[in-house]
Formats: structure tokens, C-alpha cells, sequence
């Protein structure tokens, strides 16, 4: 079943949502359990309970955004996959050091390759997704605020990011509604700074 880009684009979050998984195509849901996350896994699973959750984990996340991620998967009973990098936060440390390489260079080119896009990568072909669910929002860098809420890319993935409009009080008002926790100390080592791109969103 195709879908007509121009039309769904128009539709509010909640449109969006269903009629995509209307479709009754292969979903995965990614996140990196940041401030907000809750949001779309609960406007999600309200609707697909089993939809698979993907998480990306560096190994290199705050102690909170660990507790956030069990809280969260214990509260909405989560179909949670996660995917680790091939080489682990020890093994890259005894090897390369324990400061996080410069941003900008090779060597942060190289290290987001392997903590971040091969994870995502290798999730992709094992779970063969149709659609892709992603929490991007417009707020998040100029980047994204150029974004569409529904597109296809070279490989035929539907990318759907719902709340694209959606702003920081949209989010917390709904966290605040249904009672769901949030993370307020998250850091990804790929962006340092968080209006930066780290690749995986411009890639795909």
C-alpha cells in the first residue's frame, strides 16, 4: 500500500500514527531514551503494544538515562531490542584513552561509526523495518527544523517523525497527562553539543 507524502505531511501527530500503522507494515521504533523520549513510545504503544523499541546504547550514557530507560520499559511493559557497539566502552578506552575524541575530526567521525551508526545499521538489517518511527523535532537543530514528518528515503524506509512540530511545553504537557517519567541528565558522546547533527539522521 503506497502513501501520498503531501497528504499524510498535513496531518496532526495522532493522524499520522494511525494511519501508518494502518498499514500493517514492519515497524521499529528508535530512541535514545533523551529528555522527551516517552512521548512518542507511549503514543506508539497505545496503539501497537508489541511495536519493537530499538536502542542504540553507546555504553557511554548518564546513570540516569540507564534508570530512565528501565523505568520507562517496566512502566509500558516496552518490546525493547538493544543493540551495543562491537566493541565495547572499556575496550575502546584502553586502546584510545578515556577522553572523547575531538568533534569534527576522523577520529570523532570514526568513533560515531561505531557506537552509533553501525549499531543503527546492523539493526536495520536484522529487523528489516518498513517504517521508522523517529522522535525528531523541529527545535532540536536547524537540521531538523528543514525535516518533513513523513518521508521516503533511497531505500524505500518510511521515515515518520510525528511530533517534528511539537514543542518542549507540547512534550512535557503530555508527559505531565499520562504520568510518564522523563530524563533530565542525558549526554550523547556522538553530538557533545545537543543542536549538533551526529550523522545518523543526515545519512538516512
Amino acid at each position: 500500500m503506497s502513501i501520498n507524502l503531501q497528504e499524510i505531511n498535513q496531518r496532526d501527530s495522532q493522524g499520522i500514527i494511525e494511519q501508518l500503522l494502518q498499514l500493517k507494515q514492519r515497524s521499529i521504533c528508535t530512541t535514545n531514551f533523551r529528555p522527551f523520549e516517552a512521548v512518542l513510545i507511549h503514543s506508539l504503544v497505545q496503539y501497537e503494544p508489541k511495536l519493537p523499541i530499538i536502542w542504540m546504547d553507546s555504553g557511554y550514557n548518564t546513570k540516569e538515562t540507564y534508570v530512565f530507560a528501565d523505568k520507562l520499559t517496566q512502566k509500558l511493559n516496552l518490546n525493547l531490542t538493544i543493540y551495543h557497539p562491537q566493541v565495547s566502552k572499556a575496550h575502546y578506552q584502553a586502546i584510545h584513552g578515556e577522553q572523547l575524541p575531538v568533534i569534527d575530526t576522523p577520529e570523532h567521525d570514526q568513533f560515531t561509526q561505531l557506537v552509533k551508526i553501525e549499531p543503527f545499521e546492523r539493526a536495520l538489517t536484522e529487523q528489516k523495518p518498513e517504517i521508522w518511527w523517529t522522535a525528531l523535532r523541529a527545535e532540536d537543530s536547524a537540521v531538523r527544523a528543514n525535516m518533513k514528518k513523513v518521508a521516503i528515503n533511497q531505500d524505500g524506509l518510511i521515515k515518520a517523525a510525528p511530533l517534528l512540530e511539537w514543542t518542549s511545553q507540547d512534550m512535557w504537557q503530555y508527559l505531565q497527562a499520562h504520568d510518564l517519567p522523563n530524563n533530565d541528565h542525558y549526554f550523547d558522546p556522538t553530538k557533545v553539543n545537543e543542536k549538533r547533527e551526529c550523522g545518523l539522521h543526515l545519512k538516512h
